[in-house]
């Protein structure tokens, strides 16, 4: 019954209000940005979308995972960029603009793409019958509700009381923060045994598959002719995803906790990663990337 009250109404709580406060951060004039840099919006998309999916694919044939972990890496690999991936990006001397357009354009486009990767990864990884055990429809409306709306609202609370939106949001982002931590925390401590059974293989998966992702998003980025900053943009939006989502799919809509441990383990080591490529581009790349835009 408690594990039921957690994954049933506490984490899509936390999760919806992790998504108001980055709403807080976002007006329409972020969305206006998209009109203005459609090609860093565009290479950002592809690389969210269809190069991190492949590179895990391409990983977790490499590793040789398969069932649970493997599902789980892919539901991982479809959410959307983390919201602390706005901070990473300042924190690197990245273009926070587009970060901050990008975050909310994915975070619409997940909606539907999340719930297409799950169905194919759950067919492909356990099996052609676990697919009828897959509520797209369901997903689709849970994603909206506690990701998409959140964020409206947000962003609604921006537009009508900019005021109080300015001072809530470095408190909001704060209590995300620990919130998220939390949702980790209960995950880890409630699959406990696999993780620790699984932990070196998972952890070395995490982490190579987050230095893939930053990596290719940044060539691909640099292969597109996008500025050194709208490249370090693209490597972290593409690296740092939304663990908590991940987790509220495996437990609240699957239905199967183990599916979450991927993305608890990811959830954690992706700050590390993250936080050592944005320090790094702040060092080596920051005096070229401000002469260069």
């Amino acid at each position: 019954m408690q594990g039921d009250i957690v994954s049933g109404l506490l984490l899509p709580l936390i999760l919806a209000f992790i998504m108001y406060a980055l709403g807080l951060g976002l007006t329409h004039l972020d969305f206006r940005r998209i009109l203005q840099q459609p090609r860093a919006l565009v290479v950002g998309v592809l690389s969210q979308f269809v190069l991190l999916p492949l590179l895990c694919v391409g990983l977790i044939q490499l590793f040789g995972l398969t069932g649970t972990f493997a599902v789980g890496f892919m539901i991982l690999a479809a959410c959307p960029t983390g919201t602390t991936s706005n901070l990473l990006t300042y924190m690197a001397r990245g273009d926070v603009a587009l970060a901050l357009s990008f975050t909310a354009v994915a975070s619409v486009l997940t909606i539907v793409t999340l719930p297409l990767v799950v169905v194919w990864a759950m067919n492909h990884y356990t099996g052609a019958a676990a697919t009828v055990q897959v509520p797209v429809g369901a997903m689709m409306g849970q994603v909206f509700v506690v990701v998409g709306l959140p964020v409206l609202l947000g962003m609604l609370t921006r537009h009508l009381k900019p005021a109080l939106a300015l001072r809530f949001e470095p408190v909001a982002t704060k209590l995300a923060t620990v919130l998220f931590i939390l949702v980790v925390a209960a995950a880890v401590a409630k699959n406990w045994a696999l993780l620790v059974e699984n932990f070196s293989t998972l952890a070395v998966f995490a982490v190579a598959l987050n230095l893939a992702a930053m990596v290719g998003g940044f060539v691909m980025a640099w292969l597109t002719r996008l500025s050194r900053r709208q490249a370090v943009t693209v490597a972290i939006e593409t690296g740092v995803q939304n663990a908590t989502l991940a987790l509220l799919i495996a437990s609240s809509v699957l239905g199967n906790d183990a599916l979450g441990v991927p993305g608890a383990v990811y959830g954690v080591l992706m700050y590390l990663g993250g936080l050592v490529f944005a320090v790094t581009m702040r060092r080596v790349l920051a005096a070229p990337a401000v002469a260069g835009g």
